[in-house]
């Protein structure tokens, strides 16, 4: 409160205090106790103060004779706090033996019951000890019945029952009363136990609670729709799923790449390349473009020309280089698809490069570099030295590691001279 107000606070105070002070001297009143003999004879007003010191007196008696008798709840209380907060800390720092144990010892408390039964439930299921765990739950059911589901969830689910860990929350999930942490499990679960509907099912309430964050959601949002696009049975299950899905829900990459993948392998190859393009024409992705080399198709010709239309634009990226290599492979274009890959390799060395460019060494049938180029894609996954190609046989003698520029434009369109 600001000091004005604290001012005219005591103002008031005061002039009622003067108001009530003249009201009771114009009459104090009298207050006369007669008892076995004894009389006393006061004013109103001290046998009120009088009542009050006594009340004061008789409180303070009494606190000072329970003191003694409350000090071991005293002790108990802040041992079982003390408790808390050091298994608490250990189990964060991932020692849960002992996070079980001032855990359990804490939950003697009443106030600290259910919090610490819970954190001791987690702590043994980190150890595997679920049936402990579930144990612990069931005491901590009794005080708090909804954070324990949701935990008895995630602790069956650690122990490969997801179904028994969707069954627990589908009653919450039909009323719409599961809570955040809830819908996560349920959504975890739905998708380990391969029910893909009601993973789905739990993105929205995810999405509005904001529990996890745009990038958790994000994560989460990803996995749950590349796996229902990954589990479609047929070409038009999967396209039916396709148009049902929100805009914004196909426009990640990792989904498109699903669906395209998915399509492709359904024979619907048209399809799968339009939502390739459209996608990269949104937002350049490394996935999406190795996607777009690998799809099946006749038009592999036009492909690889709008393929190398994008140079323009991403000159120094290895993973267009890979995709225009392959399909250079694919087309028995050998010395383009050297030149493509050498690029590749030389910008960013990956297995997937080496194996495409023995890939390419095969189908010029030299078996001597094509197993070379085998054999640094393994070492290369393996995290292992590659062993270089001979001289002779890179492009102009050598392989040339600079990556190409980018010209650079000022806001009139005039290049920027390279200092």
């Amino acid at each position: 409160m600001k000091l004005w107000r604290w001012i005219l606070l005591l103002v008031v105070v005061a002039t009622l205090a003067a108001f009530c002070w003249h009201w009771v001297a114009e009459d104090p009143g009298e207050v006369l106790v007669r008892f076995r003999g004894f009389i006393a004879k006061t004013s109103l007003l001290t046998a009120v103060l009088l009542l009050l010191l006594a009340w004061v007196l008789v409180t303070v008696l009494w606190r000072l004779a329970r003191w003694p008798f409350g000090a071991f709840s005293r002790r108990h209380r802040k041992l079982s706090q003390q408790r808390l907060a050091d298994g608490l800390v250990a189990l964060m720092e991932g020692r849960h033996g002992d996070a079980e144990r001032d855990l359990n010892r804490a939950s003697r408390l009443g106030t600290l019951r259910g919090p610490a039964l819970l954190a001791s439930a987690e702590a043994s299921s980190r150890r595997g000890e679920h049936g402990r765990a579930l144990e612990s739950l069931d005491e901590a059911a009794q005080v708090a019945p909804r954070a324990a589901r949701v935990l008895r969830a995630r602790v069956l689910r650690r122990d490969g029952k997801p179904a028994d860990a969707l069954t627990l929350l589908i009653p919450e999930a039909d009323s719409g009363s599961l809570s955040p942490g809830g819908w996560r499990e349920y959504a975890l679960a739905a998708l380990a136990s391969g029910d893909m509907r009601r993973a789905r099912a739990a993105l929205d309430p995810l999405q509005k609670s904001g529990v996890l964050g745009t990038r958790g959601y994000s994560a989460l949002e990803t996995q749950v729709l590349v796996a229902s696009l990954n589990a479609a049975t047929d070409g038009a299950v999967l396209n039916t799923l396709w148009s049902q899905l929100p805009k914004a829900q196909r426009r990640a990459p990792a989904v498109v790449d699903a669906y395209a993948r998915k399509a492709a392998g359904y024979g619907l190859v048209l399809p799968a390349m339009d939502e390739v393009e459209s996608a990269l024409r949104r937002e350049w992705s490394p996935q999406l473009v190795e996607t777009y080399s690998m799809l099946a198709g006749d038009d592999l010709e036009a492909r690889l020309r709008r393929a190398e239309g994008w140079l323009d634009g991403h000159p120094n990226d290895p993973s267009l280089m890979l995709a225009l290599g392959r399909m250079c492979v694919r087309m028995n274009l050998g010395n383009k698809a050297r030149q493509y890959l050498e690029r590749s390799i030389a910008l960013a060395p990956s297995a997937n490069a080496w194996e495409a460019l023995g890939d390419m060494y095969t189908a010029q049938g030299d078996a001597t570099l094509a197993q070379r180029c085998y054999r640094n894609a393994i070492a290369l996954a393996r995290g292992d030295a590659t062993e270089p190609l001979p001289d002779t046989n890179m492009v102009g003698g050598r392989l040339d590691t600079r990556p190409v520029a980018i010209e650079e434009r000022d806001s009139h369109g005039v290049p920027r001279l390279r200092k």
